[in-house]
């Protein structure tokens, strides 16, 4: 189907000029809610046994097994553009979320994908590891916006700080990036909102999409310290870090996209995985990144 085809009709019907959602689209991301099986077919599961290779271990962290988090049948997921999952085959996802919680090594979770043809048996559960209670998840498009063009609310502690800031506050390029909203999307609000009402939101976990802005950061953090060291970049000053570090968010924004991630829960562990573009459009779902973070009061 074509999303952003949809889109900017329903758009031009609302009076917004052409190019100006133009330029919102090349920011709105379309991602794939998975929820408990209402009325839509089943396209995966949450918990439960895997169906792996016949012939392959469970997937562990030397001794210990990872727990699965959830699977889904690719073929069954809607296809969304620019958003290379494959066309058929299952992806699991495994993870120990405290242990990966207190570890940023990555050894304490891992994403596999079977590829459709692949002869497979459901795996037997190594005695140590909790299996979740299995629930069908079906699946429906929602809309995305990078953090910096969504809609804060009274609960959201970044756009409070955001909204606080005086202009002379700000750094150069947050004023940038207002004068671009001021100008280049001057129907902003319409526009946002017709993409929620196309696609709304509220999903336990979501496929595609941004990446969590703390698993960027952290990115982007390591990324500068690194061209620092290595000499690609002279050394940025304490004071204008916080201004080098959003420009470089910004960038990598483009470069990677949310493979799968989890909504916060009160009191409990959620996880985020993180795929560049090209090793997610090669199927090398080995080189994904996951964060646990834990939602404490």
């Amino acid at each position: 189907m074509d999303h952003q085809g949809e889109f900017r009709r329903a758009a031009l019907e609302l009076g917004i000029p052409d190019d100006e959602v133009s330029r919102f689209t090349q920011h709105l991301r379309l991602s794939i809610g998975l929820s408990g099986v209402g009325g839509g077919s089943p396209v995966g599961q949450f918990g439960g046994l895997p169906r792996l290779p016949v012939g392959m271990k469970w997937p562990s962290a030397g001794d210990s097994p990872l727990p699965l988090l959830f699977s889904v049948d690719c073929g069954a997921l809607p296809r969304v553009d620019g958003f290379d999952l494959p066309e058929g085959g299952t992806l699991l996802f495994f993870v120990d979320q405290e242990m990966d919680h207190e570890d940023s090594s990555g050894r304490y979770a891992r994403v596999v994908y079977v590829p459709d043809g692949t002869e497979t048996a459901v795996a037997e559960a190594p005695g140590s590891v909790g299996v979740r209670e299995q629930l069908d998840v079906s699946a429906e498009l929602r809309a995305e916006l990078p953090l910096w063009l969504q809609e804060g609310d009274e609960d959201d502690d970044w756009h409070e700080y955001w909204e606080d800031l005086d202009w002379e506050d700000m750094s150069p390029f947050q004023q940038q990036l207002v004068r671009y909203m001021e100008r280049d999307l001057p129907h902003l609000n319409k526009l946002r909102d017709l993409a929620h009402d196309l696609w709304p939101s509220g999903a336990g976990v979501v496929i595609g999409g941004y990446a969590d802005d703390e698993v960027i950061n952290s990115i982007a953090e390591q990324t500068l310290a690194g061209r620092e060291k290595a000499g690609e970049i002279p050394a940025v000053p304490i004071a204008k870090w916080y201004s080098h570090l959003e420009k470089e968010k910004h960038r990598l924004t483009s470069e990677w996209i949310s493979l799968a991630s989890e909504a916060r829960v009160y009191e409990e562990y959620y996880t985020s995985f993180v795929i560049r573009h090209d090793d997610l459009a090669a199927t090398r779902v080995d080189k994904a990144l996951a964060v646990t973070n834990f939602d404490a009061p």
